[in-house]
């Protein structure tokens, strides 16, 4: 049966717009699921404007000749034309909002002197020249530690590579507005202006970000005989300040109004219910006053109450732009530089907190030179977590032995504040790390924990323990042991994952065989449908045998019967067959079940420390 016309719809746009999933989650609030029949009024004003989309259609696909192409083609001539004199490279990186858009302009700009630098960034990729190029880089890449295992990240890696590289022109879709560093090219348009205003800081911040040597220009395209689409340029140029040219300044005004979904929806409304030119200059004023007045008094505000009380726990939840560093290493990257820092002393120069020298290779197969975490040149290594270098970093923390030691906090020299520590009660106690390896289902699983006690018997929230150890610290030797209750409550903490494994492992279970229901019930069901409809066809064709006039007629209305009920002979034995494959199936997931129920752990004690803060 073919699909339904909404769902090739829907296909078709979710293959050319590759933010129409998520546009559709943010939007599907407001759709009013609970509405009956269309009344004779809307019906027709639904007709009127299908009729009314259908004159778009046509008339845009008579077009022959596009205006705003020619534009493109005059603006990037120009825009290469002024980086030449300012000593800029002559690249561009231009945004659309589809797929079939991003053709077009490749097809343009293959007919230009451009036709030999153009690549194309997407949500899949998976064009031909893309491939090729991914396939160079891997090459090139063999001996570097630069490939990651990820097809989607090695590819964005090779596409960035050459666009640096050897490319001119990157056409992309809103796939390359985040994750990508294109600081070398000083050159944004916006061939397809979205109103949301993040994506738009989202696109410009992908060149207009730290290290870049010169002016970001940011090339709009615009209908001026449209006055919605002037007035929206207005809102995000004068109001939004997002293309102000100073370098993170719209963060505070972004922050300060309603979502960018909030501000589209407005939009949109606004082209929807206005008509006139007069209407939509009234319905603009009266958004562009309320943003003035979020702006004004929102603004400031709220960055002086979130600043005055920075913590830790708020760096880890805000997206705020670190003047110093530029970047903002999480939780997990901040541990390992500071072990990298302190196993590789003597092998590396530490230039900050998140990228080294290395002029001494402490292990066979790492190389030398600059490492980054995150990477911000294309010329440094990239430090991870997977890395060779990490990974011997990481083996020689292990190995240390953590005798018990009394450990003196100095929050007072703590370079963060951190308020729950500030809270405590009772400044000293117990500590100690325990790493529970469990095996089951054919999978290993580690889970640390942490037991923390004060002085006073009380068991602090084991989530704030790492958190302890952020904090300068001198260590002293002891003799005394740790009370009993450490244990106790470590063997109850043990006790308790394992539960939550079991408990997840029976759901896991559980879920596998009510999809193998379902499947085996769709199965069984259409089958079942097939051999009623075979039941019917072989009803009217005795109907038929019947009614024959003649000994022919009433001959082939025979042989048709029994074409048919041998027919239908094969789908009852398809849906025994079928059963017999479902039993099998489900015996297999019990077996395979059975045989992985076996749940091994094991505690193995890291350290146990007597902790006080000063």
């Amino acid at each position: 049966a073919a699909e339904p016309p909404t769902e090739v719809l829907e296909d078709e746009l979710e293959d050319d717009f590759e933010t129409l999933a998520e546009l559709t989650d943010e939007w599907r609030e407001d759709e009013d699921d609970g509405r009956g029949e269309l009344t004779a009024v809307e019906r027709h004003a639904l007709e009127t404007e299908i009729a009314e989309l259908d004159s778009f259609y046509q008339l845009a696909v008579s077009i022959e000749h596009n205006a705003k192409g020619t534009a493109l083609l005059t603006a990037l001539q120009t825009a290469f034309a002024q980086a030449a004199e300012l000593g800029a490279a002559p690249k561009a990186l231009i945004f659309t909002e589809s797929r079939r858009t991003q053709e077009y302009l490749l097809r343009l700009l293959s007919q230009t002197e451009f036709a030999d630098g153009i690549v194309l960034f997407n949500g899949s990729n998976s064009d031909k020249k893309s491939a090729g190029i991914y396939r160079e880089w891997l090459g090139r890449q063999q001996n570097s530690d630069r490939i990651t295992g990820s097809r989607t990240a090695d590819m964005r890696s090779a596409l960035v590579d050459y666009f640096r590289e050897q490319g001119q022109i990157m056409i992309a879709t809103e796939a390359a507005a985040e994750g990508i560093n294109l600081q070398f090219c000083a050159l944004v348009v916006n061939y397809d202006l979205p109103w949301n205003p993040q994506r738009i800081e989202q696109r410009i911040g992908r060149c207009h970000r730290y290290g870049q040597q010169h002016d970001v220009v940011v090339v709009n395209f615009l209908n001026q005989k449209n006055a919605a689409d002037l007035r929206v340029f207005e809102l995000l140029d004068e109001k939004f300040r997002l293309f102000a040219g100073v370098f993170g300044a719209s963060d505070e005004v972004l922050g300060a109004v309603e979502s960018g979904v909030a501000f589209e929806k407005r939009i949109a409304d606004i082209y929807q219910t206005c008509r006139t030119t007069t209407e939509i200059q009234a319905a603009f004023d009266q958004l562009q006053a309320e943003l003035s007045s979020q702006i004004q008094s929102a603004m400031l505000n709220a960055r002086r109450t979130l600043l005055e009380n920075f913590d830790d726990e708020v760096k880890e939840k805000l997206r705020l732009r670190d003047e110093q560093t530029k970047a903002h290493l999480n939780q997990y990257e901040q541990l390992l530089m500071r072990l990298t820092r302190h196993e590789l002393a003597g092998n590396a120069r530490f230039l900050s907190d998140a990228s080294f020298d290395l002029h001494t290779p402490p292990v066979n197969g790492v190389v030398g030179g600059r490492y980054e975490l995150p990477r911000r040149s294309g010329e440094a290594h990239y430090y991870r977590l997977a890395h060779p270098l990490a990974r011997y970093v990481l083996q020689r923390g292990e190995a240390y032995e953590t005798p018990t030691a009394v450990l003196s906090f100095n929050y007072t020299q703590a370079p963060n504040k951190i308020s729950f520590l500030e809270q405590l009660a009772v400044k000293s106690g117990w500590l100690s790390l325990s790493r529970l390896t469990v095996e089951s289902l054919s999978q290993t699983e580690d889970h640390l924990i942490w037991v923390w006690q004060d002085d006073n018997g009380r068991f602090l929230d084991p989530t704030d323990c790492h958190r302890l150890f952020t904090l300068p610290a001198t260590i002293t030797p002891t003799s005394d042991s740790p009370p009993a209750a450490l244990t106790h409550q470590t063997t109850a903490a043990q006790e308790a994952i394992l539960r939550q494994i079991s408990q997840r492992n029976a759901a896991l279970f559980e879920a596998e065989i009510s999809k193998l229901e379902a499947w085996a019930d769709d199965r069984k069901i259409a089958l079942e449908r097939e051999i009623k409809e075979y039941d019917q066809r072989i009803a009217e064709a005795r109907r038929a045998a019947l009614a024959a006039q003649t000994l022919e007629g009433k001959l082939a209305a025979q042989k048709e019967v029994k074409a048919l009920e041998k027919e239908r002979s094969t789908r009852r034995r398809t849906l025994f067959d079928a059963q017999d494959e479902i039993d099998a199936q489900r015996d297999h997931i019990i077996a395979e079940t059975e045989s992985h129920l076996h749940q091994s752990h094991t505690l193995t004690p890291l350290f146990a420390i007597r902790w006080q803060l000063d």
